[in-house]
Protein backbone atom coordinates (compact mmCIF):
# COMPACT_ATOMS: atom_id res chain seq x y z
CA UNK A 1 0.00 0.00 0.00
CA UNK A 2 1.69 3.09 -1.53
CA UNK A 3 1.03 6.72 0.29
CA UNK A 4 1.51 9.69 -1.54
CA UNK A 5 0.92 13.68 -2.13
CA UNK A 6 -0.58 15.37 -5.10
CA UNK A 7 -0.23 18.80 -5.92
CA UNK A 8 -1.71 21.32 -8.77
CA UNK A 9 1.36 23.94 -7.33
CA UNK A 10 -1.79 26.56 -6.85
CA UNK A 11 -0.94 30.20 -6.52
CA UNK A 12 -4.89 31.23 -5.76
CA UNK A 13 -5.01 34.52 -3.83
CA UNK A 14 -4.38 34.20 -0.24
CA UNK A 15 -8.01 33.73 1.73
CA UNK A 16 -6.34 35.18 4.66
CA UNK A 17 -4.57 38.76 2.84
CA UNK A 18 -5.87 38.60 -0.45
CA UNK A 19 -2.22 38.41 -1.56
CA UNK A 20 -1.02 36.02 -4.76
CA UNK A 21 2.21 34.56 -4.99
CA UNK A 22 4.60 34.50 -7.45
CA UNK A 23 4.78 31.23 -9.92
CA UNK A 24 8.76 31.51 -9.11
CA UNK A 25 7.78 31.19 -5.20
CA UNK A 26 5.37 28.36 -5.49
CA UNK A 27 7.72 26.46 -7.53
CA UNK A 28 10.57 26.37 -5.08
CA UNK A 29 8.09 25.53 -2.51
CA UNK A 30 6.82 22.25 -4.45
CA UNK A 31 10.54 21.14 -4.45
CA UNK A 32 11.03 21.91 -0.89
CA UNK A 33 7.06 19.62 -0.18
CA UNK A 34 8.93 16.89 -2.48
CA UNK A 35 12.26 16.75 -0.34
CA UNK A 36 10.27 16.49 2.90
CA UNK A 37 7.86 13.62 1.69
CA UNK A 38 11.40 11.84 0.76
CA UNK A 39 12.34 12.39 3.93
CA UNK A 40 9.37 11.16 5.85
CA UNK A 41 8.85 7.95 4.10
CA UNK A 42 5.86 8.64 1.44
CA UNK A 43 6.16 6.56 -1.57
CA UNK A 44 4.94 9.16 -4.38
CA UNK A 45 4.46 12.83 -5.30
CA UNK A 46 2.13 13.51 -8.10
CA UNK A 47 2.33 17.16 -9.99
CA UNK A 48 -0.15 18.04 -12.34
CA UNK A 49 0.18 20.38 -15.05
CA UNK A 50 -2.17 23.44 -15.82
CA UNK A 51 -1.74 26.52 -17.77
CA UNK A 52 -3.98 29.74 -16.23
CA UNK A 53 -2.78 31.89 -13.99
CA UNK A 54 -3.59 30.35 -10.86
CA UNK A 55 -1.44 27.46 -10.61
CA UNK A 56 2.32 27.36 -11.61
CA UNK A 57 3.05 24.00 -12.98
CA UNK A 58 3.10 23.93 -16.71
CA UNK A 59 5.62 21.46 -17.06
CA UNK A 60 5.35 18.74 -14.35
CA UNK A 61 8.47 16.98 -15.30
CA UNK A 62 10.75 20.03 -15.29
CA UNK A 63 9.73 20.62 -11.20
CA UNK A 64 9.95 17.24 -10.69
CA UNK A 65 13.88 16.78 -11.93
CA UNK A 66 14.64 19.71 -9.71
CA UNK A 67 13.48 17.71 -6.50
CA UNK A 68 15.19 14.51 -8.25
CA UNK A 69 18.49 14.94 -7.37
CA UNK A 70 17.47 15.86 -3.79
CA UNK A 71 15.34 12.95 -3.35
CA UNK A 72 16.49 9.33 -2.64
CA UNK A 73 13.70 6.52 -3.19
CA UNK A 74 10.14 8.69 -3.81
CA UNK A 75 8.68 8.13 -6.71
CA UNK A 76 7.72 11.11 -8.79
CA UNK A 77 5.00 11.55 -11.56
CA UNK A 78 3.05 14.05 -13.76
CA UNK A 79 -1.07 13.82 -12.18
CA UNK A 80 -2.16 14.37 -14.65
CA UNK A 81 -0.46 14.68 -18.06
CA UNK A 82 -3.19 16.70 -20.41
CA UNK A 83 -2.16 14.02 -23.40
CA UNK A 84 -4.84 14.96 -25.32
CA UNK A 85 -3.46 18.56 -26.13
CA UNK A 86 0.75 17.39 -25.68
CA UNK A 87 3.13 15.56 -28.68
CA UNK A 88 3.58 12.27 -26.66
CA UNK A 89 7.34 11.75 -28.05
CA UNK A 90 7.91 15.09 -26.38
CA UNK A 91 6.11 13.26 -23.11
CA UNK A 92 8.05 10.29 -23.01
CA UNK A 93 11.34 11.97 -23.50
CA UNK A 94 10.64 14.06 -20.91
CA UNK A 95 9.68 11.40 -18.84
CA UNK A 96 12.55 9.72 -19.74
CA UNK A 97 15.25 12.26 -19.25
CA UNK A 98 13.31 12.53 -15.19
CA UNK A 99 13.94 8.48 -15.11
CA UNK A 100 17.63 9.12 -16.00
CA UNK A 101 18.25 11.80 -13.63
CA UNK A 102 15.79 10.12 -10.53
CA UNK A 103 17.75 6.37 -10.70
CA UNK A 104 14.49 5.00 -12.12
CA UNK A 105 11.70 6.90 -9.81
CA UNK A 106 9.59 8.24 -12.78
CA UNK A 107 6.02 7.54 -13.84
CA UNK A 108 3.48 9.49 -15.97
CA UNK A 109 -0.36 9.62 -15.44
CA UNK A 110 -1.84 10.08 -18.43
CA UNK A 111 -5.05 11.89 -19.09
CA UNK A 112 -7.86 14.21 -21.14
CA UNK A 113 -7.34 16.91 -18.25
CA UNK A 114 -10.61 18.49 -16.58
CA UNK A 115 -9.06 22.41 -17.97
CA UNK A 116 -8.83 23.26 -21.48
CA UNK A 117 -6.63 26.21 -21.57
CA UNK A 118 -3.93 24.03 -23.37
CA UNK A 119 -5.78 23.38 -26.59
CA UNK A 120 -5.84 26.76 -28.07
CA UNK A 121 -2.57 27.05 -26.64
CA UNK A 122 -1.13 24.49 -28.44
CA UNK A 123 -3.68 24.68 -31.73
CA UNK A 124 -5.47 21.55 -30.76
CA UNK A 125 -9.11 21.55 -31.62
CA UNK A 126 -11.65 20.86 -28.75
CA UNK A 127 -13.99 18.99 -31.52
CA UNK A 128 -10.91 16.41 -31.35
CA UNK A 129 -10.65 15.80 -27.84
CA UNK A 130 -11.33 12.17 -27.79
CA UNK A 131 -9.92 11.37 -30.82
CA UNK A 132 -6.94 13.29 -29.80
CA UNK A 133 -6.39 11.47 -26.41
CA UNK A 134 -6.73 7.94 -28.07
CA UNK A 135 -4.52 8.69 -30.72
CA UNK A 136 -1.67 10.38 -28.42
CA UNK A 137 -2.19 7.52 -26.10
CA UNK A 138 -1.56 5.07 -28.77
CA UNK A 139 1.57 7.15 -30.09
CA UNK A 140 2.91 7.06 -26.42
CA UNK A 141 2.80 3.61 -25.71
CA UNK A 142 4.41 2.75 -29.13
CA UNK A 143 7.23 4.89 -28.16
CA UNK A 144 7.05 3.23 -24.65
CA UNK A 145 7.72 -0.18 -26.16
CA UNK A 146 10.43 0.37 -29.07
CA UNK A 147 13.62 2.54 -29.53
CA UNK A 148 12.60 3.01 -32.88
CA UNK A 149 8.99 4.42 -34.08
CA UNK A 150 7.34 3.57 -37.42
CA UNK A 151 3.45 5.49 -36.60
CA UNK A 152 1.01 7.15 -38.45
CA UNK A 153 -2.00 9.07 -36.97
CA UNK A 154 -4.54 11.62 -38.09
CA UNK A 155 -3.43 14.62 -36.02
CA UNK A 156 0.38 14.62 -35.96
CA UNK A 157 2.70 14.24 -38.65
CA UNK A 158 3.84 10.18 -39.05
CA UNK A 159 7.23 8.78 -37.64
CA UNK A 160 9.05 7.00 -39.94
CA UNK A 161 11.87 4.43 -38.17
CA UNK A 162 12.46 7.21 -36.39
CA UNK A 163 14.51 6.66 -33.11
CA UNK A 164 13.24 8.28 -29.77
CA UNK A 165 15.79 9.05 -26.93
CA UNK A 166 16.80 8.90 -23.93
CA UNK A 167 15.29 6.09 -23.11
CA UNK A 168 14.73 5.02 -19.68
CA UNK A 169 15.66 3.33 -16.81
CA UNK A 170 12.87 1.75 -16.09
CA UNK A 171 11.22 -0.91 -18.78
CA UNK A 172 8.98 -0.23 -19.03
CA UNK A 173 8.44 3.56 -17.87
CA UNK A 174 5.16 3.25 -16.11
CA UNK A 175 2.21 4.90 -17.69
CA UNK A 176 -1.25 5.26 -15.36
CA UNK A 177 -4.13 6.29 -17.00
CA UNK A 178 -5.97 8.94 -14.50
CA UNK A 179 -9.75 9.36 -14.98
CA UNK A 180 -12.76 10.98 -12.98
CA UNK A 181 -15.78 8.69 -13.31
CA UNK A 182 -15.74 7.73 -17.16
CA UNK A 183 -16.64 4.69 -17.76
CA UNK A 184 -14.75 4.75 -21.29
CA UNK A 185 -11.30 5.63 -20.21
CA UNK A 186 -11.37 2.77 -17.36
CA UNK A 187 -12.35 0.08 -20.00
CA UNK A 188 -9.65 1.31 -22.12
CA UNK A 189 -6.94 1.07 -19.19
CA UNK A 190 -8.59 -2.44 -18.05
CA UNK A 191 -7.96 -3.20 -22.21
CA UNK A 192 -4.40 -1.93 -22.63
CA UNK A 193 -3.57 -3.44 -18.56
CA UNK A 194 -2.46 0.08 -17.50
CA UNK A 195 -2.82 0.65 -13.44
CA UNK A 196 -5.28 3.28 -13.20
CA UNK A 197 -5.75 6.55 -11.12
CA UNK A 198 -9.30 7.40 -10.21
CA UNK A 199 -9.57 11.14 -8.90
CA UNK A 200 -12.40 10.97 -5.79
CA UNK A 201 -13.43 15.02 -5.15
CA UNK A 202 -17.15 14.53 -4.55
CA UNK A 203 -19.58 12.13 -3.02
CA UNK A 204 -18.46 8.90 -1.43
CA UNK A 205 -15.70 6.83 -2.39
CA UNK A 206 -17.76 3.93 -2.33
CA UNK A 207 -19.70 5.04 -5.29
CA UNK A 208 -16.57 4.42 -7.52
CA UNK A 209 -16.30 0.72 -6.67
CA UNK A 210 -17.92 -0.59 -9.96
CA UNK A 211 -16.04 1.60 -12.27
CA UNK A 212 -12.95 -0.14 -9.69
CA UNK A 213 -14.86 -3.70 -10.77
CA UNK A 214 -15.21 -2.55 -14.59
CA UNK A 215 -11.54 -1.62 -14.97
CA UNK A 216 -10.64 -4.84 -13.06
CA UNK A 217 -12.97 -6.81 -15.01
CA UNK A 218 -12.10 -5.71 -18.66
CA UNK A 219 -8.74 -6.31 -17.53
CA UNK A 220 -9.14 -9.78 -16.50
CA UNK A 221 -11.30 -10.44 -19.43
CA UNK A 222 -8.26 -9.02 -21.82
CA UNK A 223 -5.60 -11.38 -20.32
CA UNK A 224 -3.85 -9.19 -18.26
CA UNK A 225 -2.61 -10.61 -14.47
CA UNK A 226 -4.55 -9.37 -12.10
CA UNK A 227 -1.13 -8.12 -10.30
CA UNK A 228 -0.76 -5.54 -13.21
CA UNK A 229 -4.35 -4.05 -12.23
CA UNK A 230 -2.94 -1.70 -10.16
CA UNK A 231 -5.41 0.63 -8.48
CA UNK A 232 -4.80 4.45 -7.07
CA UNK A 233 -6.74 7.09 -5.58
CA UNK A 234 -6.60 10.47 -5.61
CA UNK A 235 -8.31 12.78 -2.98
CA UNK A 236 -7.98 16.76 -1.58
CA UNK A 237 -6.98 16.71 2.22
CA UNK A 238 -5.41 17.97 4.81
CA UNK A 239 -3.84 16.43 8.01
CA UNK A 240 -2.90 18.68 11.28
CA UNK A 241 -2.26 17.82 14.83
CA UNK A 242 -5.87 18.13 15.46
CA UNK A 243 -9.07 18.09 13.66
CA UNK A 244 -9.95 21.40 14.88
CA UNK A 245 -6.69 22.46 13.45
CA UNK A 246 -7.14 20.91 10.11
CA UNK A 247 -10.63 22.48 9.51
CA UNK A 248 -9.19 25.63 10.61
CA UNK A 249 -6.15 25.83 8.22
CA UNK A 250 -8.15 23.82 5.20
CA UNK A 251 -11.64 25.60 4.80
CA UNK A 252 -10.47 28.71 4.11
CA UNK A 253 -8.10 27.75 1.24
CA UNK A 254 -10.25 24.94 0.10
CA UNK A 255 -13.71 27.19 -0.43
CA UNK A 256 -11.54 30.10 -2.21
CA UNK A 257 -10.50 27.58 -4.41
CA UNK A 258 -13.56 25.31 -5.07
CA UNK A 259 -15.96 28.75 -5.72
CA UNK A 260 -13.03 30.39 -8.35
CA UNK A 261 -13.59 26.82 -10.14
CA UNK A 262 -17.24 26.80 -9.31
CA UNK A 263 -17.81 29.95 -10.59
CA UNK A 264 -16.22 28.91 -14.24
CA UNK A 265 -18.36 25.77 -14.17
CA UNK A 266 -21.56 27.08 -13.06
CA UNK A 267 -21.56 24.92 -9.43
CA UNK A 268 -23.42 25.48 -6.25
CA UNK A 269 -21.59 28.06 -3.47
CA UNK A 270 -18.89 25.75 -2.04
CA UNK A 271 -20.10 26.84 2.18
CA UNK A 272 -19.49 25.00 5.47
CA UNK A 273 -22.38 22.70 4.95
CA UNK A 274 -20.77 21.26 1.74
CA UNK A 275 -17.37 21.21 3.56
CA UNK A 276 -18.32 19.19 6.57
CA UNK A 277 -20.59 16.59 4.48
CA UNK A 278 -17.63 16.03 2.40
CA UNK A 279 -15.55 15.82 5.39
CA UNK A 280 -18.06 13.35 7.54
CA UNK A 281 -17.12 9.70 7.51
CA UNK A 282 -18.06 8.48 4.53
CA UNK A 283 -17.57 11.78 2.34
CA UNK A 284 -14.71 12.26 -0.02
CA UNK A 285 -12.51 15.07 1.75
CA UNK A 286 -9.79 13.58 4.17
CA UNK A 287 -9.18 16.22 6.47
CA UNK A 288 -8.71 15.96 10.01
CA UNK A 289 -6.27 14.33 12.39
CA UNK A 290 -3.78 11.27 11.59
CA UNK A 291 -6.30 9.04 13.00
CA UNK A 292 -9.40 10.38 10.97
CA UNK A 293 -7.36 10.71 7.62
CA UNK A 294 -5.97 7.33 8.31
CA UNK A 295 -9.52 5.97 8.76
CA UNK A 296 -10.71 7.02 5.54
CA UNK A 297 -7.54 5.74 3.61
CA UNK A 298 -8.50 2.54 5.27
CA UNK A 299 -11.95 2.83 3.77
CA UNK A 300 -11.45 3.46 0.49
CA UNK A 301 -9.14 0.69 0.22
CA UNK A 302 -11.76 -1.40 1.69
CA UNK A 303 -14.43 -0.26 -0.34
CA UNK A 304 -12.21 -0.19 -3.73
CA UNK A 305 -9.09 -2.55 -2.88
CA UNK A 306 -6.59 0.33 -4.08
CA UNK A 307 -2.68 0.16 -3.90
CA UNK A 308 -2.26 3.26 -3.62
CA UNK A 309 -3.34 6.68 -2.08
CA UNK A 310 -2.41 10.35 -2.70
CA UNK A 311 -3.94 13.11 -1.11
CA UNK A 312 -4.27 16.41 -3.40
CA UNK A 313 -2.37 19.12 -0.36
CA UNK A 314 -2.92 22.08 -0.85
CA UNK A 315 -6.26 22.95 -2.55
CA UNK A 316 -6.01 26.77 -2.81
CA UNK A 317 -2.89 28.69 -1.16
CA UNK A 318 -2.19 27.54 2.20
CA UNK A 319 0.69 28.88 4.33
CA UNK A 320 3.95 26.93 3.78
CA UNK A 321 4.66 25.78 7.05
CA UNK A 322 1.20 24.33 7.69
CA UNK A 323 1.22 22.46 4.02
CA UNK A 324 5.00 20.84 5.20
CA UNK A 325 3.45 19.88 8.51
CA UNK A 326 0.97 18.15 6.73
CA UNK A 327 3.24 16.39 4.69
CA UNK A 328 5.44 15.36 7.68
CA UNK A 329 2.01 14.01 9.79
CA UNK A 330 0.99 12.11 6.37
CA UNK A 331 4.27 10.55 6.26
CA UNK A 332 4.88 9.76 9.67
CA UNK A 333 2.04 9.28 11.71
CA UNK A 334 -0.59 8.16 8.80
CA UNK A 335 1.37 6.06 6.40
CA UNK A 336 2.57 4.10 8.98
CA UNK A 337 -1.17 3.03 10.15
CA UNK A 338 -2.25 2.32 6.92
CA UNK A 339 0.20 0.43 5.58
CA UNK A 340 0.33 -1.96 8.97
CA UNK A 341 -3.41 -2.41 8.67
CA UNK A 342 -3.13 -3.12 4.90
CA UNK A 343 -0.74 -5.87 5.51
CA UNK A 344 -2.68 -7.05 8.41
CA UNK A 345 -5.78 -7.56 6.32
CA UNK A 346 -3.89 -9.06 3.18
Amino acid sequence: MEIGISSFAETTADPRTGAVMGHPQRLREVVEEIVLADQVGLDVYGLGEHHRPDYASSAPAVVLAAAASRTDRIRLTSAVTVLSSADPVRVFQDFATLDGISGGRAEIIAGRGSFIESFPLFGQDLDDYDELYAENLELLLAVRAAEKVTWRGGHRPAIADRGVYPRPVQDPLPVWIGVGGNPASVVRAGTLGLPLAVAIIGGMPEQFAPLVELYRETGRRAGHEESSLRVATHSHGFVADTSQRAVEVNFPSMQVAMNTIGAERGWHHYGRTSYEAARSPRGALLVGSPQEVAEKVLRQRADLGIDRFMLHVSVGTMPHREVLRAIELLGTEVAPVVRAEAAARV
